[in-house]
Formats: structure tokens, sequence, C-alpha cells
């Protein structure tokens, strides 16, 4: 399904000289037997490849730049934060409390695993610049989203569309989503909710930590070991370039690092402030070029030195990109307040009340909003039905995602009601955001009866010791069959004020013990009801049994004991 990918290019003013020095001095970090996986035509190590359709982030592109080649600390020492440190050891405050949460979440659940956190931030740093430096608010979401282009087989790896744009708003194709840039059938599976809101969403640096987290430890992979790492590193993204960028930073980060303020991050050069990773273009395919004279630079393994880097295009035919460096699309200008998403709210939704097994007569009705509160069109909004409950929308679907038209306002699916009775709720959300869901109240009844009476005309009588031939009795509503409708039967006193009768007739329980009230019972599709056996018991006379329905419908039938002969 996903297209191979050629060698990929070293981003940024990194000349192929320090590129080198850089993996000389990682190779150089490395414990004995755990050289780099990669050889010079960059491919896959044995053993450590993942298929391409398994990739968490569907081997999108990816930023190269290397760390600087001062480390934030000596080798060896200690790795307690400091205060300070160089611009490029700063990790955004929000951005770092997530990555240290997951690593103590994971810790407390899968011990054996020994995710560091450094492995994280490694991954955050080469995906999205730590969420573009940071750019996220209070709840760890980043302000806009954060996509990778459209993985549609042009240049790229061609993944058709799994989600109907629900995570990343493309319903032709898929696309990397989020500041670990996982692809939507991977959320799918291992989206977590790391904040605790009740959600999953791969925007949420929380929850995206915990979910790469997770990922990296699948099966009984000990990150502390470079051979699991380096195979958790390559499932992913199935590079081997992807995974010598990783190292640098992992090494970089266990030298030392220190929080900075949100939205202070150090982006990747070849991205400006405030430039989008690929909101929609995406980033360039990338094609080998002819070969280039060597570098007087010596080589990290004692041969020939790198190959400079290829030439980028916008499409795999275009060879006319400048060298060495990657065409971007211009940045997006920043929203306007009328174009910006402010949050969504009821437009008019009645009261939502069912009966168990019809359909809700109201449709809930939502409209979004911009800045200036107008309305916003073309807005994804996904309406859930949550609770213990087996109402659902039709189709028998239980999320629902539409888009608002040019009025801003979006109606939900037809709900229907289902046979459970009591409240649940749907609750309406801006697809893919933090911002405030609405949430509606539905309540389900069960059905009712105005009337019931017994079918036959024989009155019921039997021997002592003897049972009844069966009754039937058939309940309706406004004059029409009322299936599905709830009975109570009670052998009751002839009192003015009957109670429940402890001699003459009786039902049995499923022990066989006597009972003389049931309460599970219902009627048929066509209103009717066959009451258990009824048992005579020894003592001759007239009883009587009363049969009351949801709604309040009641008949009484007597039962007659008659005399031993």
């Amino acid at each position: 399904m996903a297209a191979q990918f050629g060698r990929r290019l070293r981003r940024g003013a990194t000349t192929t000289a320090v590129a080198a020095a850089a993996v000389a001095a990682l190779s150089a970090s490395q414990a004995p037997g755990s050289p780099l996986v990669a050889s010079e035509d960059d491919q896959p190590a044995a053993g450590a490849t993942p298929s391409d359709d398994n990739a968490a982030s569907g081997n999108s592109p990816y930023f190269t730049d290397l760390p600087p080649l001062n480390t934030p600390n000596k080798p060896g020492a200690s790795v307690n934060l400091p205060v300070t440190g160089s611009a490029e050891s700063g990790i955004p405050a929000s951005i770092l409390a997530a990555y240290k949460k997951t690593q103590q979440t994971v810790a407390g659940t899968d011990p054996a695993c020994r995710l560091p956190w450094q492995l994280l931030a490694a991954i955050g740093k080469v995906e999205s610049g730590q969420a573009r430096g940071g750019r996220v608010d209070a709840q760890g979401t980043t302000l806009s989203p954060i996509l990778g282009p459209a993985l549609n087989g042009q240049g790229f790896a061609l993944i058709k569309d799994t989600d109907n744009g629900a995570y990343d708003g493309d319903s032709t194709h898929d696309r990397a989503v989020g500041p670990m840039q996982f692809i939507p059938s991977t959320w799918e599976t291992w989206g977590q909710d790391g904040n605790g809101d009740g959600r999953k969403d791969p925007n949420n640096i929380y929850d995206a930590a915990l979910a790469a987290g997770r990922y990296l430890c699948a099966g009984s992979r000990d990150l502390s070991l470079a051979g699991d790492r380096d195979r958790a590193v390559l499932s992913y993204n199935h590079s081997n370039e992807y995974l010598r960028t990783v190292r640098s930073w992992f090494e970089y980060y266990k030298r030392g690092t220190h929080e900075v303020p949100d939205g202070t991050g150090i982006l990747p050069v070849d991205l400006g402030a405030g430039r989008d990773r690929g909101t929609g273009s995406g980033r360039p395919a990338t094609t080998t070029s002819p070969s280039a004279s060597p570098s007087p630079s010596p080589s990290p393994h004692g041969s020939t030195t790198p190959k400079p880097p290829s030439k980028p295009s916008p499409s795999p035919t275009n060879p006319d990109g400048p060298a060495g460096k990657p065409s971007y699309p211009p940045p997006t200008p920043e929203p306007t307040p009328s174009q910006t998403l402010a949050g969504v709210k009821d437009a008019g939704t009645g009261e939502l009340t069912a009966t168990a097994g019809d359909a809700f007569t109201e449709r809930i009705k939502v409209r979004a909003r911009n800045g200036f509160g107008g309305p916003l069109a073309k807005v994804s909004v996904t309406f859930t039905v949550t609770g213990d409950t087996d109402a659902a929308f039709d189709g028998g679907k239980r999320t629902v995602t539409l888009a608002t038209g040019a009025d801003g306002t979006v109606t939900a699916p037809v709900l229907n009601a289902g046979e459970k009775t009591g409240e649940f709720t749907v609750r309406a959300t801006a697809t893919g955001t933090s911002l405030p869901a609405v949430g509606y109240t539905a309540t389900v009844t069960a059905r009712q009866a105005d009337a019931i009476d017994r079918t036959g005309t024989t009155k019921p009588t039997a021997a002592p010791g003897a049972t009844f031939a069966d009754v039937e009795v058939k309940a309706t509503y406004k004059g029409a069959v009322a299936h599905g409708v709830a009975v109570t039967a009670t052998m009751i006193t002839d009192d003015e004020k009957p109670v429940e009768n402890d001699k003459g007739p009786y039902f049995e329980d499923g022990d066989g013990h006597p009972v003389r009230t049931l309460t599970d019972l219902s009627t048929d599709a066509d209103g009717k009801l066959v009451l258990p056996e009824i048992h005579a018991g020894d003592t001759a006379g007239t009883y009587k049994l009363r049969l009351t329905t949801e709604g309040g419908a009641t008949v009484v039938i007597e039962l007659t004991v008659e005399a031993a002969a």
C-alpha cells in the first residue's frame, strides 16, 4: 500500500561535513555492539523492518535538522534538567511535561518496556519540531492543526482515506496528524486519553505522547536495549535516515535539556516561525540527485565521504528544485476572526424524548460560530452517543461526523431510542479541537398501554392441586397493538384495598417455589401475553388475579378453584 522511498534529504543549513561529524560523534557514543543499522545506501536493518502499512506516521516526511555538536552537558554527566542551556536543548513546558508524564504512566503499566522520555522528545522534535515550538493551549492541544501532506502516492505513500476526514479533514487520502504525526488508521487503534478529559485527540500532546509511548512499547520491547529501541523507531517511520536523526536527538537530550515557555521553542531552520508543517500541500517528494564530487571531509566509517543531499522537487518528475534545499509552499496567512472557529452551540434543539423502540421526533442541530459570533461553514462536527444505552443514529452508528452548511448549522441524523429505558447523552464537538462540546440529555421511556383485556370468554376453573388452562391477555394503546409493554401479574385479596394474597392460586419461580407476583412479563409483537402456568392450590374458592401494564391499564381476572368431588 505504501510507496517506497529513496534516500531522504538532510534539511536545513547543515553541510555535508557537519552532518558527517555529527554522525561520527553519535556513532562514538553508542555502546559496543550497537552500530547504526543503516548502511550508506539507506537500506532497512535486518530484523528491524516493519511493513510500511504498520508505520505510525505512514512514513510521512519529517524534519532532518541535526542537533548542535556542542552538547548541553558532558557525556556521562547527570541528566537532571539544568535551568538554562543551549537554545536547541530547550523543550516547551507543556511538551516536556507530556513526555515525562507518559514515561511515568507507561512505567506503571508496562515497566518492562523502560520507556525513556528522551526518546519521545527525539521523535517529537523530528516529527513536528516539538509541536512547532510549543504552540499549544493550556490543555496541551495545538493552536492549529499540524497536518502532513496528503498521502496520495505522489512522491509519498499511498494511503486512501480511513476516517472520512474526521481527524485530518481529508476524505480522499489520509494525512499524518498532530505533534506526533499519527495517521488516522493508526490513531484509531493506538489513540489514548493522556490528559484525562475523556477524549482521544491526536492534536493534544498529552494524548499523542501517551499513544506514541504505547506504540513504541508494543510487544515485548525493552527500550533500554539499543536493538529494541531501533526497531521501535523504525516501526514509527520506516527509514534508516529517520532512525539516525532520531538517535542523534535522543543522545543529545540524554545529556541534558531545560524547560522553556510554551511557544518559544526552536523551530527547524527550514520552516519559519508561524509556518505549519504541511497543513495542506505538504512536503515535497525527494529524488536522488546525480553523484557529485566527493567532499574532502573524512567519512565517519573511514571510507568515502557522504554523498551530498539530493535535489528535492515538488513532484517525482520535476528535477529543477534548488539543490540541497527543499521547496515549500508559501506561508499560510493567519486566519481572520471571521475565519476562526470559536465554538459550536445548540441551534434550537427541542426536548429529546422517545418511547423504547421508536425514533426520536426531534433531531439535534448545532451551529458553528466564528470569532465575531457569526456562522461558519464547512466546519466538521462529530455527534457521539454516550452512556449506558443501546440508542443509536440511523444505520446503528453511535458516532457520526458531518460538516456545517452555509448558515453554519448541521443537523444530526435521526436518533433511534433502542430498547433500554432511561437517560443517555449525545455530545456534539468540533472535530479535532479541544473546544467545549455541546451536551444533550435524551430520555427513553417504556412502551405503554392504555387498555388490557382477557382474550378468552371461558371462566378459568381448576380442581384443587391442578393447574388452570392458559390465560391470555391483549394490550392496546390508543386502539393500536401495544407490543413490548411491561406487565405485572399479582394474586390479590378481595379487600377494599387489595394486597398480595398469600393463599390460593400461585405461580412458580425457577426453583419451583410458589410466588404470587410476577414482574418480568411483556406483550409480544401482537400485543398479546400468555401467562405462565397457574397452579390452583389446595383450597377451594374464588380468587382474583390483577394484571397492570406500563401506562396504568389494569384488568382483574377471577380464578375459581372448585371443591373436591
